[in-house]
């Protein structure tokens, strides 16, 4: 069984005139990937990888989350590879994953992230929101091989917010 948490970036900003792959987060993006990291703690398995889009923002979401879940910084792979919006290229990064690495978490970009959901997944998400999670299990024991996942469990900031409002 192979099981894959896809985490879209934070909120960027659009503000500076700098390349895409630069743009920084804003404090809404700062603030998401802080909320949705205390979320995660409770729905992680035991070992995984991390990966990581090389794209700025992408990187500081998986820093902070890495960071709220005592994870060593050095221990999020980079890769220029999931600097992609196109769900073929994510999924022939997934599907070229070593086989000894049964759990993923992989940090990377829309409209990839979302199409990809929607590809494997048996549940119809509309959009994977800036900073959303998205749990995939997949029954397959070779990450080549991987179709009709199960979409087990989303993580998304607006629900948070909305459930923290709830309680109050």
């Amino acid at each position: 069984m192979k099981n894959l948490v896809l985490i879209r970036h934070g909120k960027s900003s659009w503000e500076l005139p700098i390349r895409d792959h630069d743009r920084p987060l804003t404090k809404r993006g700062i603030s998401d990937s802080h909320l949705i990291s205390d979320k995660l703690k409770n729905h992680l398995p035991n070992k995984f990888l991390l990966w990581s889009s090389t794209a700025r923002r992408t990187l500081d979401t998986a820093k902070i989350v890495a960071q709220n879940l005592l994870i060593p910084e050095e221990l999020v792979i980079q890769d220029k590879a999931m600097y992609t919006f196109d769900y073929k290229c994510l999924s022939k990064f997934i599907k070229n994953i070593n086989n000894q690495h049964d759990n993923l978490i992989l940090f990377c970009h829309n409209n990839a992230i979302t199409d990809f959901v929607n590809k494997f997944g048996d549940t119809y998400i509309e959009n994977v929101p800036t900073a959303g999670v998205v749990f995939l299990e997949f029954k397959q024991d070779d990450w080549n091989e991987i179709q009709d996942g199960k979409v087990v469990k989303t993580i998304f900031p607006k629900q948070l917010k909305n459930e923290a409002k709830r309680s109050q």
